[in-house]
């Protein structure tokens, strides 16, 4: 064999490949890039559940704040103290009630109402004896009205009442119902039993009209109505001003 061929003996046999390092932390204690980067993946995912999970929380608080929103925007029509519609709330009932009957006919009566008598049981109970009164007559209206029907505490001792599907005759019938229910209701209160009266004006809201006009007629009827009561006059009051016994 000459020097030339064992020369290219030599270069074909296989030189050992150099070994595989092993994996090694950097001086500063973290992995190398590809380690660093795997792990980043495995972490991703824990965070992508924790900001499911936050959402999933507010989505929860959000519903709730939308739900007491809803009960609050509710409540602000209705007197906190009887239970029954406000001013507020009756006001765009009765206004309601207008619309309807302008548009579709029918009839509608809305009563006014105010206590007799009140005054002098806050002033010789206090007002949480007037207060008991209130109550006892709100639920009194409630109980013997039907359900359709609206009522409601405009303020003080004032009451108001929507009534529907009942003509002048049957609307008056029934404010001289309520006025002797009321009438002879007793409320306890300590070791006394309190009583009041009740005077109520009726205007009709079959004719063409607006709330404003609807509750000056009631108005005027429901002092036309009590003063009839303080002289024991059995007359009722029309909602256009003549009367009726």
């Amino acid at each position: 064999m000459t020097k030339r061929e064992a020369s290219q003996a030599e270069s074909t046999v296989a030189k050992p490949r150099p070994a595989r390092k092993p994996l090694r932390r950097a001086a500063d204690g973290d992995l190398p890039a590809v380690a660093r980067a795997d792990a980043r993946v495995n972490g991703g995912g824990a965070n992508l559940r924790r900001l499911a999970d936050e959402v999933a929380r507010l989505e929860a608080e959000l519903a709730a704040m939308r739900d007491k929103l809803r009960e609050l925007e509710a409540r602000a029509d209705i007197d906190p103290l009887t239970d029954v519609f406000n001013r507020r709330g009756f006001e765009r009932e009765l206004k309601r009630a207008i619309a309807h009957v302008a548009r579709y006919g029918g009839s509608a009566a809305l009563v006014y109402l105010d206590l007799d008598r009140l005054k002098p049981i806050n002033d010789r109970h206090g007002h949480s004896a007037g207060d008991a009164v209130l109550r006892a007559v709100a639920a009194a209206l409630v109980q013997r009205v039907r359900a359709s029907d609206t009522v409601a505490r405009l303020g003080g001792d004032e009451f108001a009442l929507l009534l529907w599907n009942l003509d002048e005759r049957n609307a008056i019938a029934k404010s001289a119902a309520l006025e002797l229910a009321i009438d002879a209701l007793q409320v306890p209160f300590g070791s006394e039993l309190l009583t009041v009266g009740l005077s109520a004006g009726v205007a009709m809201l079959d004719a063409p009209t607006d709330a404003a006009d609807a509750v000056a007629r009631a108005d005027a009827a429901m002092y036309a109505r009590k003063t009839a009561r303080r002289s024991s006059s059995h007359s009722w009051p029309r909602s256009d001003g003549s009367s009726r016994a």
